[in-house]
């Protein structure tokens, strides 16, 4: 089947993921590692709310999205793959791989660590490794904060997982005038500047 949106490359559908990944193993996989041939692209779309869809219709089974995000990798030309030792598949992703739903922070100061936990269960650790990052809409200002989950992978922060850090923020003077910012594994991570986030 021709994919309009890609000239002549062709549609991958979901049976042929679903074989291609009967051969792998449970669990953690290293899509990193694999290094398939492209093979063309599929009609699913993760929505900004982190719903995943496929041919217009929304997959409601939890168990099915987080096989399917085991696999996902961004790469270096900024598209985001369905990735198996033998097949290479593109998808669309309207804002961010994953939602965070919850944030978790133990002690403070420099030396605090923060959690997050994103709308699939899977908790990741912010720090230089997984550092999180605001884009500021420059018409409305509107803060968009991501956290990196792993690779490339990126989840957005829910409002109230921002507001929250936004409470645990301290104020650093910088080049740029006093920031808010969170510590996180020994990080700093500037949030905006001092009452950009009032309500």
């Amino acid at each position: 089947m021709e994919n309009t949106l890609n000239g002549s490359k062709p549609q991958f559908s979901l049976q042929d993921l679903m074989k291609a990944l009967q051969d792998t193993e449970e669990g953690e996989r290293p899509v990193e590692k694999w290094n398939p041939d492209y093979c063309g692209e599929m009609d699913m779309v993760i929505k900004p709310d982190g719903s995943w869809w496929h041919e217009g219709s929304r997959i409601t089974r939890k168990g099915l999205v987080s096989l399917f995000a085991s696999i996902l990798r961004k790469d270096e030309d900024g598209r985001t793959y369905l990735v198996t030792p033998v097949e290479k598949i593109g998808i669309q992703v309207e804002r961010a791989h994953f939602i965070g739903v919850r944030v978790d922070i133990e002690g403070e100061g420099k030396d605090q660590r923060v959690f997050f936990t994103t709308n699939l269960d899977e908790v990741v650790e912010a720090g230089p490794d997984n550092p999180i990052r605001i884009e500021t809409d420059p018409e409305t200002l509107e803060p968009s904060p991501f956290v990196t989950v792993r690779g490339r992978l990126e989840a957005a922060l829910s409002r109230p997982v921002f507001y929250e850090l936004v409470d645990r923020a301290v104020e650093i003077k910088t080049e740029a005038g006093n920031q808010l910012g969170i510590y996180a594994a020994g990080s700093f991570f500037p949030l905006g500047p001092v009452g950009a986030h009032e309500i």
